[in-house]
């Protein structure tokens, strides 16, 4: 591995792989040559920060006694993975832009490459317009205080074109499958009830509007050759004390989208995917309600969640209402200054593992980067604790707790991977996915203060890993019968 990923390279954990077949079937595929264990590595991160995303090979024709069993079924398939990343806020952006060129080259290799020193980051949300991590709040089409732009003569890109789109064009020429959400923080504020960035409703007699803005973004974005994929329709509708941001209610949401977005996407000929609530998990009667409006449900793709209040099982209590709809999990911050064991165990166990495991097609960690002040941001509500994945000093990089999180994952479980079925267990969390070229990946997590052997049992086979205490494992490995 190359150095600048940080990984350690403490002593190898004990991991072995054990083949229980019948007698007779290995005395065949002994005579035969055939190899009778699976192909394995284990990847660690332990919560002591002794190892980061460390590799071990497997030694086979060993086994341990296992103290946990974890079952995992490949012939019972769930939801199709979209992929695992951060939001890209202006600020992050604005940082990785003044970067020196081969430091940036350097560091988008890392984070979007597929490479064995890359981690792998598939998918990235992006703010419509400003977010509360931008220098200041702005939209696509600010005019002076009365002025309005109905036919939205004087939209722009703006800001945009100065940071985020030139650092997107250099990491879509890295990872040209990169996926892209979009999420507005506020329309512009001569649209809305109170003339304000912060809080407000927008303005009835402007939604058509506005789903004019929102569909000219995307157009005016794939003239860059930035494709949208997906679009939420309001970041945190129901927390109108951020800056910028707006108060969206779950009526004025489904009103919005079937007399207006949904229709202006269907005439022009849109096929980005339209994603709901995008709020925290404490309300699934927020994105329910919606969906149970079939005028609105037909444009409708999904739901989208944070984790500042709630529990994630409902994002399960939304799929199993409404099972035809998907699921994403979008956004989920570190506080600075950070705890790198508590952050990292938490997140882990409750968004990579437990979203997933709750149907969910993304896992978004927060913003990308910071700098060590964690700015920029907005005055009036912008977040002046949000840690960044990195935290960006000139050319110097430092990897926080989000890094780690969502490298567990990425760069292992690439899009089009497909969650299997695993037991579940309080003690060992775990997920497993299929990924797209068949290998077989389980995610686990030691939440105790001792080391534990556990044996992950795929049919015939068995995989016996020794986890360290408080640590957490990406297992990858392929069953030698292809299956």
């Amino acid at each position: 591995m190359k150095s600048s990923l940080r990984f350690s390279t403490l002593q190898p954990v004990l991991v072995f792989v054990f083949l229980a077949l019948a007698a007779s079937c290995a005395e065949k595929q002994k005579s035969e040559g055939d190899a009778t264990t699976a192909s394995a590595k284990i990847y660690i991160t332990a919560l002591d920060k002794s190892q980061l995303l460390q590799e071990h090979d497997v030694a086979g024709n060993s086994a341990k006694t296992p103290t946990e069993t974890i079952h995992v079924d490949p012939s019972t398939t769930y939801q199709e993975i979209d992929g695992f990343g951060y939001t890209l806020t202006g600020g992050s952006a604005l940082h990785i832009s003044n970067m020196s060129a081969p430091a940036r080259t350097a560091l988008l290799q890392e984070l979007f490459g597929r490479d064995s020193t890359s981690i792998g980051v598939s998918y990235l949300r992006l703010s419509v317009g400003g977010s509360d991590l931008d220098e200041y709040p702005w939209s696509y089409n600010d005019l002076p205080n009365g002025a309005t732009d109905v036919d939205l003569a004087q939209f722009s890109l703006g800001y945009d074109t100065l940071y985020l789109i030139p650092v997107l064009k250099e990491i879509l020429k890295i990872s040209p499958e990169l996926k892209l959400m979009g999420s507005p923080w506020s329309p512009p504020v001569w649209m809305k009830d109170n003339k304000d960035t912060r809080g407000g409703s927008l303005l009835p007699e402007y939604q058509a509007v506005y789903a004019n803005y929102l569909a000219k973004y995307i157009q005016e974005m794939a003239k860059q050759g930035i494709t949208i994929d997906a679009l939420t329709i309001q970041n945190e509708p129901l927390h109108p004390g951020n800056n910028p941001s707006l108060l969206m209610l779950a009526d004025q949401q489904a009103n919005f989208i079937k007399n207006d977005l949904g229709p202006t996407f269907k005439n022009l000929g849109i096929k980005t995917k339209i994603i709901i609530y995008d709020h925290n998990a404490d309300r699934p009667d927020y994105p329910i309600s919606i969906l149970n409006d079939a005028d609105a449900a037909q444009y409708i793709d999904g739901s989208a969640f944070h984790m500042y209040g709630g529990e994630i099982d409902a994002l399960s209590e939304v799929h199993e209402a409404h099972p035809t709809k998907h699921l994403y999990f979008t956004e989920q911050w570190v506080g600075a200054p950070g705890d790198f064991a508590g952050d990292v165990a938490w997140h882990n166990e409750v968004l990579i593992i437990g979203a997933t495991r709750n149907w969910s097609k993304t896992v978004l960690e927060w913003n990308v980067a910071a700098d060590e002040h964690q700015n920029p941001h907005t005055d009036r509500g912008g977040c002046d604790r949000c840690l960044g994945a990195l935290t960006i000093i000139g050319d110097s990089v430092v990897r926080n707790p989000s890094y780690y999180i969502i490298a567990q994952a990425s760069k292992f479980v690439p899009p089009g991977s497909v969650r299997m079925a695993s037991t579940a267990l309080d003690n060992v969390p775990n997920v497993a996915f299929k990924t797209p070229d068949g290998e077989l990946v389980t995610i686990l997590q030691n939440k105790e203060a001792a080391a534990k052997t556990i044996e992950i049992k795929l049919g015939e086979t068995a995989v016996f890993v020794e986890m360290p205490a408080k640590s957490i494992g990406t297992l990858v490995y392929r069953n030698p019968n292809g299956s």
